[in-house]
C-alpha cells in the first residue's frame, strides 16, 4: 500500500476521513512533523527520503520543485494534486482508490491530478 504525506495546508476532513474509512494507511501530516513550516524543496526532499507520496491543495507552487527534482534526477515518490474545490468525500474515495491499487514506486516522479 502506499505511504502518503498530507501537505501543511492539506484538507483535515480529508485526512480524518482516509484514516477512518482504512485505519492502516500510512499518513502522516507536515504539521506534526520537525519540518512543520518548512518550504517546498524541504518538504518534498523529507517525501522522497521517506517513501511517500506528497498529498496537496498547492497547484501553484509545489509543481516547479517536483519537475526541478526530477530532472536533477532525485528521487519524487510522487505528488496527488487535489484542488480545493474538490468535494471531501470524492477525494477521499480517489485517493483511497490510488492507495488499495497502486504499488509503491508507481507514482515515482508524476504529479497525478484528482479527481481522475
Amino acid at each position: 500500500m502506499l505511504k502518503f504525506l498530507a501537505d501543511e495546508n492539506f484538507n483535515g476532513r480529508i485526512v480524518r476521513g482516509l484514516l477512518r474509512r482504512n485505519p492502516n494507511l500510512e499518513i502522516v501530516r507536515v504539521q506534526d512533523l520537525p519540518i512543520a513550516g518548512a518550504d517546498d524543496p524541504t518538504v518534498l526532499a523529507w517525501a522522497a527520503r521517506e517513501g511517500r507520496i506528497l498529498l496537496t491543495h498547492d497547484v501553484n507552487t509545489i509543481t516547479k520543485y517536483v519537475y526541478k527534482r526530477v530532472a536533477e534526477g532525485k528521487s519524487m515518490p510522487g505528488v496527488f494534486e487535489i484542488k480545493q474545490s474538490v468535494a471531501v468525500g470524492v477525494a477521499i474515495e480517489e485517493v483511497l482508490l490510488l492507495a488499495e491499487a497502486s504499488r509503491a514506486r508507481e507514482w515515482e516522479g508524476q504529479i497525478l491530478y484528482l479527481p481522475l
